[in-house]
């Protein structure tokens, strides 16, 4: 079935419709190895398309790893019992229906930024594994000005009011990115880096340290960016498959997991 070829980048996480047009113009789109027009039709599943050189794969993989910037108001469940959005509404139905496809971790529903989906099984196990440890890179808005000696005890982990955990949060990367004034209340921005991921951290460790989140946005997880192929920014909303060098970086991680467990036994 032919469609247009700015939808067909759309759907495969190439870049929005819009910048797929640009693309086009610009001549970084080749399809059957002829430069792409605006408006050309094609098929996904008989043409060879090609963007800076690089093969398109139209073909929808068995196992998937795929990327969302997840919107805000969004649930991070594959089912809602409130029937609120949730993350497989953000894609298309062939991504979705009985592919097995599950989050990896959560973000609340308040939060947004980078999560990662796949059918996977094994894999999700052992990233949920406790001694998973990739970074997860995050920039977060809060109430007031923390000062240098709440920067640091947040730096070195302290105790969550939690009767069911006593163990303090693991050291964590929290740097001052800029202070503003915003309708009478100064407000900071973080840059945070975790190598753990308990149940809505960031805004518990905030609430606790006096200083309650705004916004909170995760940009990164390990070498995994928010960016399409082509390197532009992958906005709220959209998604796109995963590379092998970043699958292959996950599945990594995972191995090591495995071999401390196993030396564990």
């Amino acid at each position: 079935m032919e469609v247009r070829l700015q939808k067909v980048l759309a759907k495969y996480g190439v870049a929005s419709r819009r910048r797929a047009e640009q693309l086009i113009r610009e001549g970084r789109v080749w399809v059957n190895g002829q430069p792409a027009t605006i408006g050309l039709k094609v098929d996904p599943d008989r043409d060879e398309i090609t963007v800076d050189d690089q093969t398109l794969h139209t073909v929808t993989p068995s196992t998937l790893y795929i990327l969302l910037n997840k919107p805000l108001g969004v649930v991070s469940t594959c089912h809602d019992p409130q029937r609120r959005p949730t993350v497989l509404d953000c894609l298309p139905d062939e991504l979705t229906h009985n592919t097995g496809l599950h989050p990896i971790g959560r973000l609340d529903v308040n939060s947004t930024g980078a999560l990662i989906l796949t059918n996977d099984g094994d894999l999700t196990y052992q990233l949920s594994h406790p001694r998973h440890h990739v970074p997860k890179t995050y920039r977060v808005w809060v109430h007031g000005i923390p000062s240098e000696a709440t920067l640091k005890q947040w730096r070195s982990g302290i105790q969550l009011d939690d009767p069911d955990d006593d163990r303090p949060t693991l050291p964590a990367q929290v740097d001052r990115l800029q202070v503003q004034h915003h309708r009478g209340c100064d407000q900071t921005e973080l840059e945070i880096v975790l190598t753990e991921g308990r149940n809505r951290q960031i805004r518990r460790v905030a609430d606790q340290l006096g200083h309650p989140v705004i916004d909170l946005h995760r940009c990164s997880i390990g070498i995994i960016m928010l960016q399409t192929s082509t390197g532009q920014p992958l906005k709220l909303g959209e998604y796109r498959f995963m590379t092998l060098t970043e699958i292959a970086q996950l599945q990594s991680s995972a191995a090591d997991i495995v071999d401390i467990t196993d030396k564990s036994h």
